[in-house]
Order: C-alpha cells, then structure tokens, then sequence
C-alpha cells in the first residue's frame, strides 16, 4: 500500500486572509486572463499566446491560423480589437470550429491571442445603425475565466451579422443541434486518458476491499443510483438489498459509500446526499443501521461524526422540500457538525464581484476593502476550514465521518478531495490528482455540464456555479504554503481550469457518468 499521511500539512496549514493572499491572488487572476495553454502529447503544456504553433497542427486550410487536427476555418473579418490595457488593435479574427483566434497587424507589440469557443459564456451585438463614435460599432464576448473581449467592426462592411451567427452556432453547440469539439476532434496521443483512473487498482492502492469494507457492482448498469459510478465500496456486513433500502432515504439514491481509508488506524470518509426527512421528520431503521455499521467497521471508535457542508439554518429549510438531516434522536451514535458552507448561488454571486474588482483594472487605493467585499475569500477558508476537520477527525483515529450537503455532488466533493489531499501525499503528484479529480469530482457526479454551462447559451442559468473552480483555488492555497508538498504547480492547475472550460477534451463534459458513456464518441479524448 502506498498511501502515506502527511501529518505536516494538517498541523500547519494557515487559512487565506486578505494580506495574505492579496498580492499572489491578484498574480493568479492576471496570469489565468492572459494566457493561452495547450494539451500537447499527453502533456500538460503552458504556452504563451506569442509562441508559435506547436508541431502537429494541421495549417493546411489557412496559414495565418495554428489548428488543431480535426479544426476546420468558419469565418474571418477584419476588426479592432479594444484591448482594456492598450490602445485599440487593428488585425483579423478568425473563427474556427474550436477557438476565436485574433492576429494582429505587424506593429512594434504584436497583439496575438486565442480563446476556446467554450470558454465564451455571452455574445452581445453593441451599437447598432444609428451608433455614432468611433470603435462603438462590433461585438462585446464575456468569458467565463473573467475576460472580456470587444471587437470593433466597420458598419458599412455589414460583416458583423455572419461573425455573430457563426461565433453563436459555435461558442454554443447545444444550443444549435452541433457536437462539441471534443467529438470532431482528431487528435491523437500515446496514452489514453480514460486510463489514467482504474477504480479497482485506486481501491487496492488503499488495501480494499478488505474484512470491513466489500466491492458492490450494485450499480453496474447505473440503474441503482444514474450519479454515481458502477463500482461502490461499501460495508462489507451491508447487503445489496440493505443498499437499495437506504436508497430510498437518501435524496438522489446517493447512499454514503466510502472514499478513503486510513492505513493505519483504518477511520474512512464516506460520502453521500441528505436523508429524506421532510417537514414530518421521517425516520429510515434501515438508514440508521447502515450509518451505524459505518461506525462499527472500525472497531476503535466510539462515534461516527456526520459533517454537513451547509449552514444549519438551510438544512433546516431544507426539509420543506423533503430533505433535512440526521437528528440526535435517530443516529445517537453519531455526532453532526455543520460547516457552513453557503449553496452555489451564494458562491456564483461572489465571483461576479471579485471578477467586477480584477477585471479590466485593479484599484490599488481600494484593493482590500474590495477583496473583502466579495466575501471570495471568506468562501474559500470556510471550505478549507471544513476540510480540515475532516481531515483532522480520520487522522486522528476517533471517528469516521461521513460527508453530505445536499445532493452530495457539490460542496460534498470539495470536503472529500481537499481532505483526501491533505492527507494522502499521493494525490500531491500529477497523476495521484488526476486520479483525484476523476474520483471524487468526474466519477461521482459533480454536475459539470449544468455548473459550467458547456455548449449552452443560457448564460443566466441558475445551475451555474464556480465549485470546481473553488476547489481548484483551495488546491492552490494549500500549494502556495507546501510547495514541496505537491508535484505540481500553478500552471498544472490554470491548466485544467483552461480545459475545464475549453470542450476540447471529454472529460469535464456533461453531468455525469452515465451520460458521458451514452456519448460513446466522446471516449476518445480525455484530458
């Protein structure tokens, strides 16, 4: 067994504050609104938008244009680019089946740049017949990493309609019946990466299945719970039948099944979604001896802590709509702490602020009053202070927990991923995170398609939210603090967050896994 705990990490972690973290946090918004990053060979490459195309590009269909293989030329039109940090830019904007890609005209600053279609999340006409002025004629692009672009265009070359309607059809695929690039791509690598995660050789690198814990194919046609993934690790004294019977008290089918066992002192993170108490307070016998079979699985501990990632005031509310919590009376083996963590449109309001305070220019004069304004931050240490407690519950030997918010796909795997890295050095390598992510983020069911909004041109869907974004901000916290920690750095990580958006490879689109299979073409590629 290789899993290793890394005491270090839990006794000195420090949470993000805003003298802290202002200055770096500042560096890292910049850094991820101004590069270009690229997936060569089976690397994960950061590439400057100057460098030149990288070798494989096919440049067959227009010279002036790097494409990648299977990326074909839509239109191009002469424009002005509004640079928000220079002065107006001259050149043309070319649009493929993939990217938005602007040259500009040879001058002393050479303006040269590319943005993946699915990064855009709006496109505006601005100005209109009548517009008078110079440069207020075009189109103004929103971004989801925080840009955003606006071209200028001449009236009288009537070129904006064709750019509009080509970028529209493109930048939103699902919207006009089109296929994600991921689909026509033709990009070919060494090694596949649906192989990176092997669900079976993750469960036996952390000595599973073991006496306590058994490997359940309960789900092996997604017909038990459509979230999750075929392969559950669950208690080894918990029948399939006992299985379907919690089902049916857990919002979603998500029954709490585990993540991550200690190699020494054998406590678990267990994972799921909110019980189905509703208004009346219903009490699930089979639910609380399932829970309580959890706790019994170690036999060194006397309590089984349940965290729960909201605040107590919303699962309160929550049973308005069915949901609730585990009460006293029910589980009196088991301890429940509420974390506080606010639901994803607390969180998607926070970033609308912080990009309204980084993005085009940063008031130094008002930078931290602005920060705290956001509550960005405070979002982020209520995370990681979660995380911990976690992490410091199973390090410590007293207690397994089991972690649930609502449907147990959102702030649920947050707590899971973060504590799982803090305290298993393997998920600190390149491929221990990819395996990390695929396990607890892609496998479990966060709801990518709908936080991300891939391909749809509903930019003010309220399913939209910045979880994965968040957790990736965590990871790079706790990076900045251990650098010697991690096997990676900041460019691994705006990396994934560039292809998290992108749809140049499979792995981030659609909800969850049993959809992503039913795309039976998009297997090819993988980030």
């Amino acid at each position: 067994m290789t899993t290793e705990v890394d005491p270090d990490i839990l006794d000195n972690i420090e949470l993000p504050t805003m003298c802290c973290f202002s200055s770096s946090f500042r560096r890292f918004l910049i850094m991820a609104s101004s590069s270009v990053t690229r997936f060569n060979s089976n690397s994960l490459e950061n590439s400057s938008i100057r460098r030149p195309p990288r070798d494989g590009t096919n440049q067959e269909n227009n010279s002036e244009v790097p494409l990648l293989p299977g990326e074909s030329l839509v239109t191009d039109k002469e424009v002005i680019y509004m640079c928000p940090f220079n002065a107006p830019a001259k050149g043309r904007l070319y649009v493929t089946n993939y990217k938005l890609y602007f040259k500009g005209e040879e001058t002393e600053q050479l303006i040269v740049f590319e943005v993946p279609l699915g990064v855009i999340t709006r496109i505006e006409k601005m100005g209109g017949a009548s517009s008078r002025g110079e440069n207020s004629y075009g189109l103004d692009i929103t971004c989801k990493d925080m840009r955003n672009l606006r071209f200028a265009l001449k009236q009288e070359t009537h070129s904006r309609k064709q750019i509009f309607e080509d970028l529209t059809r493109h930048a939103f695929p699902l919207s006009h019946g089109l296929q994600f690039f991921a689909f026509v791509s033709e990009e070919r690598f060494p090694k596949n990466g649906w192989d990176m995660y092997d669900p079976v050789k993750e469960f036996q690198r952390q000595g599973l299945p073991n006496n306590n814990w058994r490997l359940t194919f309960i789900n092996k046609a997604y017909e038990f719970c459509d979230t999750y993934p075929p392969l559950l690790m669950v208690p080894f004294n918990a029948t399939d039948d006992d299985l379907r019977k919690v089902a049916a008290f857990r919002s979603r089918n998500r029954i709490p099944v585990l993540s991550w066992i200690h190699p020494e002192n054998q406590s678990v993170i267990t994972r799921c979604s909110q019980p189905l108490v509703g208004m009346s307070g219903k009490r699930n016998k089979d639910d609380e001896r399932y829970l309580e079979i959890i706790k019994d699985a170690n036999n060194q501990t006397s309590k089984l802590t349940i965290y729960d990632a909201r605040p107590n005031v919303n699962a309160v509310a929550n049973k308005a709509t069915g949901g609730g919590y585990e009460s006293d009376d029910a589980y009196p083996f088991a301890e429940l702490v509420f974390l506080d963590i606010h639901n994803i449109h607390v969180m998607r309001e926070s970033l609308k602020k912080l990009k309204d305070i980084v993005f085009p220019h940063v008031e130094e004069s008002h930078w931290l009053s602005s920060l705290e304004s956001t509550h960005w931050l405070e979002h982020i240490k209520l995370v990681l202070t979660g995380a911990i407690q976690v992490a410091d519950k199973v390090a410590s030997g007293k207690s397994s927990v089991v972690v649930h918010c609502s449907d147990g796909w959102d702030r649920t795997a947050q707590l899971t991923s973060l504590a799982m890295l803090m305290l298993d050095s393997y998920y600190r390598t390149v491929e221990g995170f990819e395996v990390l992510v695929q396990k607890e983020w892609i496998s479990f069911g966060h709801k990518f398609g709908s936080r991300i909004g891939h391909g749809d041109k509903n930019h003010a869907d309220a399913d939209r939210s910045p979880i994965f974004l968040q957790f990736i901000d965590c990871v790079w916290q706790m990076s900045k603090q251990f650098p010697t920690a991690f096997e990676f750095n900041e460019h691994f990580l705006i990396t994934i967050l560039d292809h998290l958006y992108s749809c140049r490879f499979g792995s981030f689109l659609y909800n969850c896994e049993s959809v992503r299979e039913k795309e039976a073409s998009i297997s090819k590629q993988l980030l």
